[in-house]
């Protein structure tokens, strides 16, 4: 063995003491406030949290990309520091699960809806559609002090996670906190959900950290331990096939168990693996050549070299060849898995169904025979490595034991939005948790567009009492669930009898500024609707702000309280101006003020006070529709800010977007409100079925692309290609949108693209209020 190779067995080397009670068991000596963990004599560890990446559903010209960057990525450890690369599978915690997916009775009239929803999900939940995967990265490095090992942990973390962000993997540095809780969870199964730990009043009481995490008891037998009244048990990687399928770590991971599966990677100095490999391969030439003499001697002249020793020069000559020209590194590797279970039994089970999958990806994996306790913490990220079955390998042949599979999306008091298709994972979203929360949903008629948006809507009112939601409906596809819901449907038209008044105005709409100077400019698009686009001067605009200015200033006096103006009021006041423009201005709008479609030059007659509205503008004709998509967006911006200043999330829902851009006025101030709703607290939704149309406008290419959480259901083909384009989504990804049935399709969470499906059972009431299939309605 070489020589960094004797320096890590010298290093690790400590005088055995049989653990006298269960805390001595946990090699962690001390913590410090910033999750850095001291666990021998002047070895410290640090771990780093990363998420998944989409690699089984890749292209195989991205798969390549993807281990020649991790390649890269492991060629840059520090040879001075041990890496351990872990996979842990735990249950998702049902009583954590509970208060944070479930809604609970709110005693509004929607009990009954809501207990249809929480069955739906449990369903779901049971089984093996509850396993969460976590990944780490613990670093660990021999430091005189805890100020060197600070100072090394800040600049290598710091580089470690620029190279984790190229390769798509989000990172952050596990405090304390993290560390010690997953800790507890793996060891109190039963307890996970209930770890509290302070530090400071840990430390005020005088309690050890360990009594928080470790688990009743401990018992070491030949090949299993338990731990509580679990049983576990330690694997190692024993032996490697000549050739490792890189979905060797995502096949043994998959089993639903609570499991831990690590990879201690010890790179080697360029210097030391050059002599190492050099050293080998002339060990190999000696016993050629030793080979070659003696037959020589025998007179046998043409002697045959024996194909071991010729398979092992050329691997040799392979190795050193990597390690010359292609820029790897050495490395020794340890892997090390911890199966647990709740029966012996079902431990053998599972120990023989885990090493079965090994063998079939050409390895086989060992039972670590009276070293169950040292394989425990060697495979846990404490940081230490007590196992020395080391396999030298190099950086390239160290990508196909990867820890990438495929992204999951679960965010706390998110709402269930189905099963990850790949992984059988639940997908619980939660817009806030995101940059921008606006979504687009997309898909052909047929594809569950209706069903997914609408469930999405009933999922937020129920579980948000607090929340308000506004739908802009052009096909009245919502009036049932929102009646049902004990929402307000508003049907606009020239002969409605439903009044919207678009001089409505309150004093958080200026975003801090005069409210009525973005009114102004409000009503200045309202009028070139009229009027024609391009057609209001200088002069007109002058006027026109003038005149929104005097309308407003008995409202803004008296608070905004009262009785706000109308376009009425605003006509008059046009007509009281000394300028023939005025008098113009005045005429134009006379149609729309006191003709035949003054719907809009009257005062607001509906409940816009419901926390769920829905604006149904079927029926507005064609002159009044510039009009009224204007009215129904300002009307909802209105909204929006006096629910910030109440605290309140809005959501907002555009059925058949692409409808609003077909007018430039709509479609730029709908692009604004797209901009602008985040910091408002509120959430738009888009959807349409016309992605082709959409893509034509650059406004909407811009909203799409700019949107942090997309539902992609059944294409077109020709929509796929767009849509691939600007997405840049794989062709194995796109898979999932083509000819996919209702309610299949392909989530973009953020930077994560989920393939999922989301099947709501037909025999509910709340199935009855979504679909839009005839006969199935309510």
């Amino acid at each position: 063995m070489g020589k960094t190779h004797k320096q890590i067995m010298r290093a690790d080397a400590e005088v055995f003491h049989a653990p006298k009670s269960v805390q001595e068991v946990i090699p962690i000596r001390k913590v410090y406030d910033d999750g850095i963990f001291l666990v021998g004599k002047n070895k410290y560890s640090r771990t780093i949290r990363f998420t998944d990446i989409n690699y089984a559903v890749a292209d195989d010209e991205d798969k390549l990309d993807v281990l020649q960057e991790y390649a890269d990525f492991l060629s840059t450890l520090d040879a001075g520091m041990t890496t351990k690369i872990t996979v842990n599978n735990r249950r998702l915690n049902r009583t954590d699960f509970e208060k944070t997916i479930l809604i609970p009775d709110m005693s509004d009239g929607c009990d009954n809806y809501r207990h249809e929803y929480n069955r739906n999900i449990l369903d779901k939940a049971s089984g093996a559609h509850s396993m969460i995967q976590d990944k780490y990265l613990t670093l660990s490095v021999y430091k005189k002090n805890i100020e060197e090992a600070r100072s090394y942990f800040g600049r290598v973390t710091s580089e470690i996670g620029l190279r984790m962000k190229k390769l798509g993997c989000d990172n952050s540095i596990c405090t304390l906190e993290d560390r010690l809780r997953m800790f507890h969870d793996f060891f109190r199964p039963d307890e996970v959900g209930y770890f509290r730990f302070n530090v400071k009043e840990k430390r005020r009481r005088g309690h050890g950290f360990k009594d928080s995490i470790c688990p009743d008891s401990f018992d070491f037998e030949g090949d299993y331990f338990m731990m509580g009244n679990r049983y576990g048990r330690v694997l190692f990687l024993k032996e490697f096939g000549s050739y490792i399928k890189d979905t060797l770590v995502a096949d043994l991971t998959a089993m639903k168990r609570n499991m831990i599966m690590s990879t201690d990677i010890i790179p080697v100095p360029i210097d030391e693996a050059m002599r190492e490999a050099e050293n080998r391969l002339l060990g190999v030439e000696t016993e050629i050549a030793n080979f070659q003499r003696r037959q020589n001697a025998n007179n046998n002249f043409s002697a045959t070299i024996p194909y071991d020793l010729e398979q092992q020069r050329q691997e040799m000559k392979d190795f050193l060849d990597d390690l010359t020209t292609k820029d790897r590194r050495m490395t020794y590797a340890v892997v090390t898995i911890v199966l647990t279970a709740d029966s012996l039994k079902q431990l053998d089970e599972d120990t023989k169904a885990i090493m079965n999958t090994a063998a079939g990806d050409h390895c086989q994996l060992g039972i670590l025979r009276y070293q169950q306790m040292d394989g425990l913490v060697t495979a846990m990220p404490f940081g230490v490595l007590k196992i020395k079955n080391f396999r030298t390998m190099t950086t390239e042949s160290l990508t196909a034991l990867h820890p990438f599979r495929v992204q999951d999306a679960y965010h706390p008091h998110g709402i269930y939005l189905g099963q990850n298709v790949i992984s059988g994972n639940m997908i619980a979203v939660d817009v806030g948790e995101l940059m921008n929360g606006n979504s687009v949903v997309l898909g052909v008629p047929g594809g569950g567009k209706s069903m997914v948006s609408k469930y999405t809507l009933f999922a937020r009112f129920l579980s948000d009492p607090n929340c308000e939601i506004m739908i802009i409906d052009p096909e009245r596809e919502y009036g049932p669930l929102v009646r049902a819901l004990g929402g307000e449907n508003i049907y606009i038209s020239s002969t409605s009898f439903s009044h919207i008044n678009p001089m409505d105005l309150n004093s958080e709409y200026g975003d801090g500024a005069n409210p009525v100077i973005l009114k102004s400019e409000f009503i200045m698009s309202l009028i070139e609707q009229v009027v024609g686009v391009g057609a209001l001067g200088p002069k007109e605009k002058s006027i026109i702000d003038r005149c929104t200015a005097s309308v407003y200033r008995a409202y803004q006096q008296r608070d905004y309280k009262g009785t706000p103006p109308t376009l009425q009021d605003f006509r008059i006041e046009l007509l009281a101006q000394p300028e023939p423009e005025a008098k113009e201005l005045a005429l134009s709008i006379e149609l729309f003020t006191s003709g035949s479609l003054n719907t809009f030059a009257q005062l607001t007659n509906v409940d816009t006070q419901n926390r769920l509205i829905c604006y149904d503008i079927l029926d507005l004709g064609k002159q009044l529709t510039p009009m009224g998509m204007l009215v129904v967006l300002d009307s909802i911006l209105n909204r929006i800010t006096r629910n910030r200043a109440r605290g309140k999330r809005t959501y907002i829902y555009i059925d058949e977007i692409y409808l609003l851009f077909q007018n430039e006025y709509s479609a730029n101030f709908l692009f604004t409100l797209w901009k602008r709703v985040r910091k408002y607290g509120a959430f738009a939704t888009g959807i349409t079925q016309n992605v082709e149309d959409m893509l034509q406008s650059h406004t909407a290419r811009t909203m799409l692309s700019n949107s942090e959480f997309l539902i992609m259901l059944n294409q077109a083909a020709t929509d796929r290609e767009e849509l691939a384009k600007l997405l840049n989504i794989s062709a194995n990804q796109m898979s999932y949108i083509t000819n996919a049935e209702s309610g299949h399709g392909l989530m973009k969470i953020g930077s994560s693209l989920v393939p999922f499906a989301n099947i709501i059972p037909s025999d509910t009431q709340m199935y009855k209020l979504m679909s839009t299939k005839p006969g199935e309605s309510a």
